[in-house]
């Protein structure tokens, strides 16, 4: 570990196969928690490359608990968090009504690090069970239309580095990774980030496999549509500026949308949404997130279809149920 720690104190930056080779060795418990720490720290003091991009990432998926869902059409809507926005949950939040519009979802997710709530924080206080049994996530993608995968069951360095992470309470490069280790690598994917210049490096690698992807960074910052402001995307069809107002709403305020504080606030905001109580703004930034998941497995609808279709998903309480029926499956 020193000499990776003295190569990053020179800034100099790692190949894909040192990068891999890195992570690696993390992830098998070859560096004590002082070492990787160290590192993570002075990685964060640095912006990350294409080519450590993809050896992280490909030591993530070598190491990871393979799991075959090839057939069913999923889609994962999965942002990188370390926005410090503190939002409820809305990506998982969008999952839900996704599934309840008739789609296959494989959300992947995990405790909070930078924020108060992670997706698996809200989903283990609502009375969900983690698991990384194939028959039990075959049975929840039948019955409820969606599974979750708790990252640190499929990824060995996710679990490794867990408490360290936790203990920084900073976003780091794990976060980055996120979205792209999914276990079950859907087909379709929504994916946040909290940075323009992540969202590039995000789209160059996307390019290179045949998913379906909109890549969200809001320009104020948040890694989804947030609807306080404007939101770039990167998909198959190029870069674009989004216009809230082109998609026929205001924009709102951050107070609107925030409420990941806590588990306990976080949870009380999910389940009002889901049973239609949520307030006008709440509902509209999760519907917006679901129409684009849904318009990336539909590439030839519009969003006001994906909007509608997202919306009757939640007015006639599928989501709802799409949820109920995950818990106790």
């Amino acid at each position: 570990m020193k000499k990776i720690l003295n190569h990053l104190f020179e800034n100099k930056t790692f190949s894909r196969a040192e990068a891999q080779k890195i992570l690696t060795s993390i992830a098998l418990g070859e560096f004590n928690s002082s070492q990787i720490a160290a590192f993570i720290t002075a990685y964060g003091m640095r912006n990350i490359t294409v080519d450590e991009l993809q050896g992280f990432r490909d030591a993530m998926l070598d190491l990871c608990l393979k799991i075959d869902l090839s057939n069913y059409e999923l889609v994962d809507l999965c942002g990188t968090g370390g926005d410090g926005k503190d939002t409820f949950n809305i990506s998982t939040l969008a999952s839900f009504v996704v599934a309840g519009a008739g789609h296959k979802v494989a959300k992947h997710g995990n405790y909070g690090v930078s924020s108060g709530c992670g997706s698996s924080n809200v989903m283990e206080y609502l009375g969900y069970t983690f698991t990384n049994d194939e028959d039990k996530l075959k049975r929840s993608l039948d019955q409820a239309g969606i599974c979750f995968l708790h990252a640190p069951l499929f990824n060995p360095a996710m679990k490794t580095v867990a408490p360290i992470r936790k203990e920084l309470g900073v976003k780091t490069f794990f976060n980055m990774l996120g979205p792209m280790v999914n276990p079950a690598q859907p087909k379709n994917q929504i994916v946040g980030v909290f940075s323009l210049e992540l969202a590039r490096l995000y789209a160059y690698l996307y390019q290179q496999t045949d998913k379906n992807y909109i890549i969200i960074h809001a320009v104020d910052g948040f890694d989804e549509v947030s609807m306080t402001c404007d939101f770039k995307t990167f998909s198959k069809k190029g870069e674009a500026l989004n216009k809230i107002s082109d998609l026929g709403f205001e924009e709102i305020s951050e107070a609107a949308i925030q409420g990941g504080d806590t588990v306990e606030s976080s949870a009380a905001i999910f389940t009002d949404i889901l049973n239609g109580t949520g307030t006008d703004a709440q509902i509209n930034v999760v519907l917006c997130n679901a129409a684009l998941a849904i318009q990336t497995i539909k590439q030839d609808a519009t969003f006001a279809d994906c909007y509608y279709e997202a919306e009757q998903s939640l007015v006639t309480k599928k989501a709802l149920e799409s949820f109920k029926k995950l818990i106790t499956v």
